[in-house]
Protein backbone atom coordinates (compact mmCIF):
# COMPACT_ATOMS: atom_id res chain seq x y z
CA UNK A 1 0.00 0.00 0.00
CA UNK A 2 1.43 3.53 -1.09
CA UNK A 3 1.49 6.32 1.12
CA UNK A 4 -1.20 8.13 -0.69
CA UNK A 5 -3.34 4.75 -0.15
CA UNK A 6 -3.02 4.85 3.46
CA UNK A 7 -4.08 8.46 3.27
CA UNK A 8 -7.07 7.57 1.50
CA UNK A 9 -7.77 4.90 3.69
CA UNK A 10 -7.59 6.99 6.88
CA UNK A 11 -9.58 10.13 5.39
CA UNK A 12 -12.37 7.38 4.21
CA UNK A 13 -12.59 6.54 8.00
CA UNK A 14 -12.32 9.72 9.05
CA UNK A 15 -16.01 10.30 7.62
CA UNK A 16 -17.27 8.20 10.96
CA UNK A 17 -16.19 10.84 13.23
CA UNK A 18 -18.77 13.27 11.48
CA UNK A 19 -21.52 14.30 12.54
CA UNK A 20 -24.66 15.41 10.63
CA UNK A 21 -26.52 18.05 10.43
CA UNK A 22 -23.41 19.66 12.05
CA UNK A 23 -20.64 22.13 10.90
CA UNK A 24 -17.57 20.44 11.21
CA UNK A 25 -13.50 22.16 11.13
CA UNK A 26 -11.64 20.93 8.26
CA UNK A 27 -7.86 21.31 8.29
CA UNK A 28 -5.07 22.20 5.69
CA UNK A 29 -2.57 19.63 3.92
CA UNK A 30 -2.18 16.43 1.49
CA UNK A 31 -3.93 14.24 4.19
CA UNK A 32 -6.58 17.04 4.46
CA UNK A 33 -7.24 16.96 1.15
CA UNK A 34 -7.95 13.36 0.63
CA UNK A 35 -10.16 14.02 3.58
CA UNK A 36 -12.34 17.15 1.67
CA UNK A 37 -12.61 14.93 -1.41
CA UNK A 38 -14.31 11.87 0.65
CA UNK A 39 -16.34 14.50 2.59
CA UNK A 40 -18.00 15.80 -1.08
CA UNK A 41 -19.72 11.78 -1.04
CA UNK A 42 -21.50 12.89 1.90
CA UNK A 43 -22.17 16.59 1.71
CA UNK A 44 -25.72 16.71 2.04
CA UNK A 45 -25.53 15.09 5.76
CA UNK A 46 -23.56 18.00 7.31
CA UNK A 47 -24.21 21.74 7.43
CA UNK A 48 -21.20 23.38 5.87
CA UNK A 49 -17.97 23.59 7.55
CA UNK A 50 -15.13 26.02 8.79
CA UNK A 51 -11.96 26.01 7.05
CA UNK A 52 -8.04 26.55 8.15
CA UNK A 53 -6.87 28.12 5.05
CA UNK A 54 -7.76 30.01 2.08
CA UNK A 55 -6.56 26.78 0.00
CA UNK A 56 -9.15 24.59 2.25
CA UNK A 57 -11.36 26.99 1.77
CA UNK A 58 -11.30 26.69 -2.11
CA UNK A 59 -11.13 23.03 -2.46
CA UNK A 60 -14.32 22.58 -0.29
CA UNK A 61 -16.07 25.15 -2.31
CA UNK A 62 -14.87 23.28 -5.59
CA UNK A 63 -16.85 20.86 -4.22
CA UNK A 64 -20.05 22.15 -3.87
CA UNK A 65 -18.84 22.18 0.00
CA UNK A 66 -20.53 25.54 2.14
CA UNK A 67 -18.12 27.41 4.06
CA UNK A 68 -18.58 29.41 6.94
CA UNK A 69 -16.40 32.03 8.49
CA UNK A 70 -15.56 31.13 12.17
CA UNK A 71 -17.29 34.53 13.20
CA UNK A 72 -20.31 33.46 11.61
CA UNK A 73 -20.85 30.26 13.79
CA UNK A 74 -20.72 29.53 17.23
CA UNK A 75 -20.03 25.10 17.58
CA UNK A 76 -18.24 22.97 15.48
CA UNK A 77 -18.95 19.37 15.87
CA UNK A 78 -15.19 18.14 15.30
CA UNK A 79 -12.32 19.42 13.63
CA UNK A 80 -10.40 16.84 11.22
CA UNK A 81 -6.97 17.58 9.91
CA UNK A 82 -3.45 15.84 9.67
CA UNK A 83 -0.07 16.22 11.45
CA UNK A 84 3.83 16.46 10.27
CA UNK A 85 4.47 14.30 13.61
CA UNK A 86 2.87 12.62 16.37
CA UNK A 87 3.99 11.24 19.46
CA UNK A 88 1.99 7.80 21.04
CA UNK A 89 0.69 11.27 23.48
CA UNK A 90 -1.25 12.70 20.89
CA UNK A 91 1.30 15.64 20.95
CA UNK A 92 1.12 16.62 17.30
CA UNK A 93 3.58 18.89 15.33
CA UNK A 94 1.53 20.75 12.69
CA UNK A 95 2.19 23.81 10.08
CA UNK A 96 4.14 22.03 7.47
CA UNK A 97 1.34 23.67 5.02
CA UNK A 98 1.42 27.07 6.92
CA UNK A 99 -1.63 27.15 8.38
CA UNK A 100 -0.55 26.36 11.75
CA UNK A 101 -2.26 29.40 13.52
CA UNK A 102 -5.93 29.18 11.78
CA UNK A 103 -5.63 25.20 12.47
CA UNK A 104 -5.30 26.23 16.12
CA UNK A 105 -7.80 28.45 16.13
CA UNK A 106 -10.44 25.99 14.14
CA UNK A 107 -9.39 22.82 16.82
CA UNK A 108 -10.03 25.34 19.84
CA UNK A 109 -13.91 26.10 18.73
CA UNK A 110 -14.27 22.16 18.11
CA UNK A 111 -15.65 19.67 20.41
CA UNK A 112 -13.29 16.79 19.53
CA UNK A 113 -10.21 17.00 16.67
CA UNK A 114 -9.26 13.92 15.01
CA UNK A 115 -5.92 13.57 13.57
CA UNK A 116 -5.73 11.63 10.52
CA UNK A 117 -2.23 10.72 9.17
CA UNK A 118 -0.29 7.78 7.59
CA UNK A 119 1.79 5.33 10.27
CA UNK A 120 5.17 7.39 9.18
CA UNK A 121 4.09 10.15 10.80
CA UNK A 122 3.97 8.66 14.29
CA UNK A 123 7.22 8.73 15.81
CA UNK A 124 8.91 8.14 19.58
CA UNK A 125 9.65 11.86 20.25
CA UNK A 126 9.35 14.80 18.01
CA UNK A 127 11.36 17.01 16.34
CA UNK A 128 12.87 15.34 12.81
CA UNK A 129 10.45 17.44 11.63
CA UNK A 130 10.87 21.43 11.73
CA UNK A 131 8.57 23.02 14.30
CA UNK A 132 6.93 25.72 12.43
CA UNK A 133 6.75 29.23 14.47
CA UNK A 134 4.21 31.98 13.30
CA UNK A 135 5.69 35.20 13.60
CA UNK A 136 4.82 39.09 13.20
CA UNK A 137 7.25 40.19 10.28
CA UNK A 138 8.91 43.01 12.55
CA UNK A 139 9.98 40.16 14.93
CA UNK A 140 11.81 38.10 12.80
CA UNK A 141 14.96 38.50 13.38
CA UNK A 142 14.20 38.71 17.11
CA UNK A 143 12.35 35.79 17.65
CA UNK A 144 14.99 34.06 16.09
CA UNK A 145 17.98 35.15 18.26
CA UNK A 146 15.53 34.16 21.27
CA UNK A 147 14.71 30.87 20.41
CA UNK A 148 18.39 30.02 19.51
CA UNK A 149 19.39 31.18 23.06
CA UNK A 150 15.94 29.51 24.75
CA UNK A 151 15.88 26.47 23.14
CA UNK A 152 18.94 25.93 20.81
CA UNK A 153 17.74 24.37 17.36
CA UNK A 154 18.51 25.93 14.19
CA UNK A 155 16.18 28.41 12.89
CA UNK A 156 15.29 28.99 9.28
CA UNK A 157 13.08 31.39 7.94
CA UNK A 158 10.72 29.82 5.49
CA UNK A 159 10.09 31.55 1.63
CA UNK A 160 6.43 32.11 2.84
CA UNK A 161 3.30 34.17 3.94
CA UNK A 162 0.64 33.17 5.92
CA UNK A 163 -2.81 33.66 5.30
CA UNK A 164 -2.84 35.94 8.37
CA UNK A 165 0.36 38.22 6.60
CA UNK A 166 2.89 36.72 8.68
CA UNK A 167 5.86 34.94 8.44
CA UNK A 168 7.15 31.46 9.40
CA UNK A 169 10.52 30.62 10.95
CA UNK A 170 10.97 26.84 11.11
CA UNK A 171 13.08 25.18 13.90
CA UNK A 172 15.27 22.06 13.16
CA UNK A 173 17.64 19.64 14.86
CA UNK A 174 15.25 19.48 18.20
CA UNK A 175 14.43 16.64 20.13
CA UNK A 176 11.03 17.57 21.86
CA UNK A 177 10.52 15.20 24.94
CA UNK A 178 8.65 18.19 26.86
CA UNK A 179 5.89 19.39 24.37
CA UNK A 180 3.73 21.17 26.46
CA UNK A 181 6.06 23.47 28.44
CA UNK A 182 8.12 23.94 25.00
CA UNK A 183 5.05 25.00 23.22
CA UNK A 184 4.25 27.30 26.18
CA UNK A 185 7.97 28.57 26.14
CA UNK A 186 7.43 29.09 22.43
CA UNK A 187 4.44 31.54 23.10
CA UNK A 188 5.90 33.55 25.58
CA UNK A 189 8.06 34.79 23.41
CA UNK A 190 7.09 38.81 22.05
CA UNK A 191 6.14 38.74 18.20
CA UNK A 192 5.05 34.78 18.19
CA UNK A 193 1.45 34.11 16.79
CA UNK A 194 2.01 30.63 17.81
CA UNK A 195 4.02 28.10 17.25
CA UNK A 196 3.44 24.18 15.15
CA UNK A 197 2.76 22.61 18.82
CA UNK A 198 -0.36 20.87 19.34
CA UNK A 199 0.58 19.42 23.21
CA UNK A 200 -1.45 22.17 25.65
CA UNK A 201 -4.79 21.00 23.20
CA UNK A 202 -3.32 17.42 21.71
CA UNK A 203 -6.08 15.21 19.50
CA UNK A 204 -8.60 13.46 20.98
CA UNK A 205 -8.30 10.73 18.52
CA UNK A 206 -5.24 9.56 16.05
CA UNK A 207 -6.30 7.67 12.89
CA UNK A 208 -2.90 6.16 11.56
CA UNK A 209 -2.99 4.49 8.08
CA UNK A 210 -0.80 1.31 7.91
CA UNK A 211 -0.58 -0.86 5.19
CA UNK A 212 -2.42 -3.21 7.62
CA UNK A 213 -5.31 -1.20 7.98
CA UNK A 214 -6.46 2.24 10.17
CA UNK A 215 -4.91 2.10 13.79
CA UNK A 216 -6.91 4.26 16.24
CA UNK A 217 -5.03 5.55 18.93
CA UNK A 218 -6.09 7.71 21.71
CA UNK A 219 -4.84 9.16 25.33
Amino acid sequence: MTQDEMKQAVAQEALNYVVEGTIIGVGTGSTANFFIDALATIKDKIKGTVASSEATAQRLKSHGIKVFDLNEVTKISVYIDGADESDEGLNLIKGGGGALTREKIVAAVANEFICIADASKLVAVMGAFPLPVEVIPMSANYVTREITKRIGGTVTLRDFTTDNGNLILDVSDLKITHPKALETELNSIIGVVTNGLFANSPADVLLLGTPNGVRRVTA
